[in-house]
């Protein structure tokens, strides 16, 4: 192993899921290392998932945009970096921070020669994604500490999320939470609404004082008001309407979560709810779905994986994600 460092430094700019992907990496360091300082820099608008995690000292926002302007005034401020992703701004960055970069292996041969582990990553889906993470810390003799995801949903967030469910309806029966669509590059992975709404109407035949809670940021709200329109009564629609972080601390109170591979999804895998998580064939459960989680189920296209993005979603059937909702719900909260 590495002799261990004082401070640790970890990059990596991303989106929700994939920056949360990272918890379990730091955690493996912050066991390896417990008397280091670790930081990590993440995307402006995502690094808050990474907020409060108790093995994580510090964290802060960088962007490749402005990463050239960053560390050239002070010295080095770190005795490792592990750099994840290939934008070079952000590697020559780590390299002006900190005495030893460890990344994966990039496109420029000179650039992995100043590495001090250029890591060959392994085949797209021959390993799961946290699995592939940990492959930086691996070539530092680290091993797992375990491999489900971490967030961290403080107790001003959780008094807030019980005095906001608190406002609605007192006769209200279990909660359920639904993420129905995902990031706009990503769309193949979301399931139809029309199988959403009939879920929906199940699950309203089956609890009829079941609330709905629709997830989601500004870009989906059209859609999940859509799905609200279509349900009826008992539904709130919380798409762009409450932060991130207050999002995750409603997820936290959920009876039950019904979602599409996106950020969401990873968040809720960190979280205890039950929960039932749908993957397309063109990143199967096996390659991301959540790891180590208790009272997960999983739903993955009928096709075999890997299959083409041009594989319809609607190929699923309501059936297949229904027989989980019910497995899901074998908790006192759904009992009549």
């Amino acid at each position: 192993m590495t002799p261990a460092p004082g401070r640790v430094l970890v990059i990596n700019v991303t989106r929700i899921g994939d920056t949360i992907l990272t918890t379990p990496v730091l955690r493996a360091l912050a066991r390896a290392w417990p008397q280091a300082k670790l930081t990590f820099l993440g995307h402006p608008k995502r690094v808050e998932v990474v907020e409060h995690l108790p093995f994580v000292a510090e964290t802060g926002a960088i962007s490749k945009q402005r990463a050239p302007w960053r560390g050239r005034l002070l010295g080095s401020r770190w005795d490792l970096a592990l750099v994840y992703g290939h934008d070079r701004p952000l590697i020559e960055y780590a390299l002006r921070v900190a005495p030893r970069v460890v990344a994966f292996r990039q496109e420029q041969d000179a650039l992995n020669a100043r590495l001090y582990r250029a890591v060959a990553p392994a085949a797209s889906q021959r390993v799961h994604a946290v699995n592939q993470l940990l492959l930086l810390p691996a070539a530092l003799g680290i091993q797992p500490d375990g491999l489900r995801l971490s967030y961290a949903v403080t107790p001003a967030e959780k008094d807030w999320a019980r005095e906001y469910l608190g406002k609605l309806s007192n006769d209200r029966g279990p909660l359920v939470g639904l993420q129905i669509a995902g990031f706009h590059a990503t769309s193949y992975r979301d399931w139809p609404l029309e199988r959403f709404a009939e879920l929906c109407g199940r699950m309203r035949a089956r609890w009829p004082g079941v609330h709905l809670m629709l997830f989601g940021g500004a870009a989906e709200r059209a859609r999940t008001g859509e799905l609200a329109r279509r349900v009826g009564g008992r539904v709130t629609n919380l798409a762009g309407s409450v932060t991130l972080r207050q999002s995750a601390a409603l997820l936290d109170r959920l009876d039950l979560y019904i979602g599409v591979d996106t950020g969401p999804t990873h968040i809720m895998s960190a979280l205890d709810a039950p929960m039932v998580a749908i993957y397309h064939c063109h990143s199967p459960s096996f390659a991301i779905g959540p790891l180590e989680r208790p009272r997960c189920y999983v739903v993955d296209h009928p096709r075999p994986a890997p299959c083409s993005a041009d594989v319809p979603m609607a190929e699923l059937e309501v059936e297949a994600v229904w027989a989980k909702v019910l497995e899901a719900a074998s908790t006192p909260a759904f009992r009549a």
